[in-house]
């Protein structure tokens, strides 16, 4: 755009199985190693494959490239198809870069000097949350007009994980500098210090968007401070807006130009009467409000949308699934663990649960008798051992099939201190009072006046700061915490896998908490919620309420993943049908193990698509086993799976192209893949298919096809010899384009006649061998006519076989070769495949060789394109 690279596109072949999205995404990495330059002035990455494509920032990860979508329903359009028209649009791509993108600063420490650097991390917008800005802002210019606007933007309604709070970010950054906005005052509202804390937090990063520091009021006086002048983001609790008792509230700004959001806007919004929401309106009787929720409530006595107006825009849990921002949840119910009477948790009011989350210790006296007696039962000595117990067990195993971290939810500040004792009984080397050190931690708030057993979790603001940034240190051995209400809204931990939950909880309290675990991480399949207080029936209730298609649930019941296990793990055994694969689970000896290996490997090959067929049920499969976790069905059946996945990483290693991991799996379920099988190479399965001569590439013999001969596992040694031969071929090509390309070409052939099966595989395997012979000599062809290896690369570039070019003599053409060599090594710079001035000196250089030596002017242009090619190879 205007000159600048602005948008780097990695495209790979739609028709090649290994040319998938993720190979573009390691490819550009290594650009960013090989040629930072051209990413100064980078505003986006798109990576396809022709047909999927998906889009994000410089520094982010691969789990955050995502589709973009069109606004309204595209029909049958490929991915690339929908980004090429609806995100490169010309405003839109401008109004991506200039209002939705934002650059945050990542602190680093290091543990063994000290030292701490800072790093950018660059953020972009989703599809969801540009739409979204883009209509907010729409209804903000609306309902703020002076003339006949009603004050109610409306409510941007969009599920937990969905980067809610960025898009507040970029709706902000927008409407700050919208001419008919005036310098306006934006005012960001919650009802608790912690989110006030947290979405400070967050905005304080992406200051430059906001073209000013964004400012928290501390006490009620900052407020009319604050006020004073126009302008401004201002961080408040609504508690601030209460008036000094007999008072009313007092007027802090009559202007029009003043945008109220309410974060989660459910909650304290409804009381215009005589509430937090009165004394807001009174103090800013002109102000516009916003509200952005993840869980919108609409009951006779509060409805979000009539105070707030329509919804702007709605993206919930089903939709951020499937887009790949959000993961799936489990459910696993554990309450038989305990001995807890279900009926004592029918008798809790739903009210008194949705009070204790959020209030004051006097309001929750109202309706304490009930809370405390259930707190009683569920925090018993009884209960808290066997929780502890089970909660350890679980969370080792867990951890063992999937890395992670988690958190345990309990009742009362009392019940986490006790669990914490009784899990560090347990596992003493789990706890540490240096709050730098430790495995586990609480995290609550409390006085000095509180129990002395408390005193060790009871942390000022900072300390609990810095606990929190281990806990989001995926590195940092502290891997689980216990907490009471602390942390269940507006808190995001990637790699936090499990939330235990020892506490009731309803509606939208209930959905904000498990949304802990729905974060989108590297090889994180689901977040699991283990349930100890029977929650299943209002988790029901919360995801009908807070879904836009209720029969679509992004929260699955354990056993129905188990259901799934058990039909992808039938599916993998069918393949193996005839297969005895026993013994390598019962064996000691490497060699016995080795010989099944080899034996299942021959069996897979040996069926029509049967690589294939098998890697994606072994993906399929391991992707469900990380789900299901801990799950008995998962612990049965791991050696099996475990047997599978290593067979599956073997023949990727091991034979012929075409057999990848797929993109988002890694080789195991947590280490379930056996490295001391899959360390073995295409020599010692060869060896284990009846192959007593071990072939090398280079000596491959008459006695090694008469062993070939009398195995009965041919296919496998095709298989393997198709791995030797094309390994041989790439390092070929790392020094000899053409070469390469013609060897590469042969096997292509090869492989076909394979494929079909019209010839015999003995006739194959010769044909392979023949090829390998064909690569030994070639090597030696340049000692033969007195060329080094670079100028022999050079040599075949010039297409010496071609009559036309034959007239010039052997003799000329080998010091055409020579001096192409020379010239280049003395032209180039270190990244001259990437500057246009570089790149046209080296071109002039070999065009002034290939003139004065007469060669034919017809293929001048294309052998100077194939020796171009050839440079790039042996000297960028």
């Amino acid at each position: 755009i205007n000159g600048l690279p602005l948008v780097v596109v990695e495209l790979k072949n739609a028709t090649s199985e290994k040319a998938t999205i993720r190979n573009a995404y390691t490819q550009i990495q290594n650009y960013k190693k090989d040629v930072p330059s051209i990413f100064f002035y980078n505003a986006l990455w798109v990576i396809s494959d022709g047909i999927d494509a998906k889009v994000s920032s410089i520094s982010a990860p691969f789990t955050r490239f995502l589709s973009w979508k069109a606004p309204e329903e595209a029909g049958l359009q490929t991915d690339l198809q929908v980004m090429t028209k609806h995100m490169f649009d010309k405003r839109v791509l401008l109004n991506l870069i200039r209002y939705c993108t934002v650059f945050e600063s990542e602190e680093t420490k290091d543990d063994n000097t000290g030292l701490v650097s800072i790093s950018k991390i660059k953020k972009v917008a989703a599809y969801h949350q540009y739409y979204s800005v883009q209509k907010a802002v729409k209804q903000t210019l609306r309902a703020t007009n002076s003339e006949d606007g009603d004050r109610k933007v409306g409510v941007v309604w969009h599920t937990q994980g969905s980067g809610k709070s960025l898009s507040m970010v970029f709706y902000s950054g927008k409407i700050i500098t919208h001419p008919k906005m005036g310098n306006p005052t934006i005012v960001i509202l919650t009802d608790r210090n912690d989110l006030d804390d947290q979405l400070f937090g967050t905005f304080f990063k992406s200051r430059e968007i906001l073209r000013q520091e964004p400012q928290q009021a501390g006490k009620r006086d900052d407020l009319r401070t604050l006020f004073k002048v126009a302008g401004g983001v201002i961080f408040t609790t609504v508690q601030k807006f209460v008036p000094e008792k007999g008072e009313n509230a007092p007027l802090l700004s009559d202007r029009r130009n003043i945008v109220v959001f309410a974060d989660e806007a459910h909650r304290s919004q409804y009381d215009i009467i005589d509430g937090f929401a009165k004394h807001v309106r009174d103090s800013l009787p002109n102000a516009s409000f916003i509200g952005f929720t993840a869980t919108p409530i609409e009951n006779a006595d509060k409805n979000t949308k009539t105070i707030f107006g329509e919804y702007i825009d709605v993206y919930d849990m089903m939709q951020s699934i499937e887009d790949g921002f959000t993961v799936k949840i489990l459910h696993q119910p554990r309450h038989s663990k305990l001995n807890i009477d279900p009926t004592m948790l029918q008798t809790i009011d739903p009210s008194f649960i949705d009070i204790t989350e959020n209030s004051e210790e006097e309001e929750r006296k109202k309706l304490k008798t009930k809370w405390t007696k259930l707190e009683a039962i569920v925090s018993s000595q009884v209960n808290l051992e066997q929780l502890a117990k089970d909660v350890v067990e679980h969370f080792e195993r867990r951890r063992s099939i999937t890395r992670g971290k988690g958190m345990i939810v309990c009742m009362s500040r009392k019940m986490c201190v006790g669990l914490y004792n009784e899990i560090t009984k347990i596992k003493k080397e789990w706890h540490n009072e240096d709050d730098k050190k430790g495995f586990l931690k609480v995290v609550m708030t409390g006085k000095a006046s509180d129990p002395k057993d408390y005193q060790i979790h009871i942390r000022t603001k900072s300390k609990r700061k810095n606990i929190e940034n281990r806990l989001k240190d995926d590195d940092d051995e502290l891997s689980l915490v216990i907490v009471r209400d602390m942390w269940l809204a507006g808190f995001d931990v990637p790699f936090l896998h499990t939330m235990y939950v020892a506490k009731p909880m309803v509606t939208h309290n209930l959905i904000q908490a498990i949304s802990r675990v729905n974060r989108v991480h590297e090889n994180k399949e689901s977040g699991l919620i283990v349930d100890y207080i029977s929650i299943g029936f209002d988790l029901k209730k919360a995801i009908q309420q807070y879904t836009k298609n209720p029969k679509d649930s992004p929260i699955m019941p354990i056993e129905e993943a188990v259901e799934v296990l058990e039909r992808k793990y039938q599916i993998t055994e069918d393949l193996l049908i005839g297969c005895d694969y026993s013994k390598y689970l019962t064996s000691a000896k490497p060699t016995e193990r080795l010989e099944v290996l080899a034996n299942t490997i021959s069996h897979i090959v040996d069926q029509d698509d049967g690589k294939k067929r098998f890697k994606k049920a072994v993906n399929d499969l391991v992707k469900v086993a990380k789900m299901c976790g801990v799950h008995e069905n998962v612990i049965s059946k791991r050696d099996n799976i475990s047997f599978f996945d290593t067979v599956k990483a073997s023949i990727s290693k091991n034979t012929g192209a075409g057999i990848l991991i797929s993109e988002g799996v890694d080789t195991a379920v947590g280490e379930l893949v056996d490295k001391s099988m899959t360390s073995f190479g295409v020599q010692d399965l060869l060896v284990a298919a009846g192959i007593t001569k071990t072939p090398e590439i280079s000596i491959l013999s008459d006695e090694f096809l008469q062993d070939v001969s009398n195995t009965k596992k041919k296919n496998l040694v095709v298989e393997l010899l198709t791995k030797l031969v094309s390994d041989e071929i790439k390092t070929r090509g790392k020094k000899n384009v053409v070469d390469a390309y013609s060897f590469s070409q042969k096997l292509q052939k090869t492989l076909e006649a394979y494929e079909k099966r019209p010839v015999d595989t003995v006739d194959v395997i010769t044909g392979l061998i023949d090829l390998s012979k064909q690569i030994r000599d070639a090597k030696k062809r340049g000692e033969k006519l007195n060329l080094s290896e670079d100028e022999l690369a050079f040599y075949d570039a010039l297409e010496t076989n071609d009559s036309e070019v034959k007239i010039l003599g052997d003799e000329i053409l080998r010091n055409i070769a020579r001096e192409i060599t020379e010239k280049i090594r003395e032209s180039k710079t270190i990244d001259w495949p990437l500057r246009e001035s570089g790149r046209a000196k080296i071109m002039a250089s070999v065009k002034r060789v290939l003139n004065k030596n007469g060669y034919p002017i017809p293929k001048k242009d294309a052998v100077t394109q194939a020796i171009m090619k050839q440079a790039e190879m042996l000297f960028a």
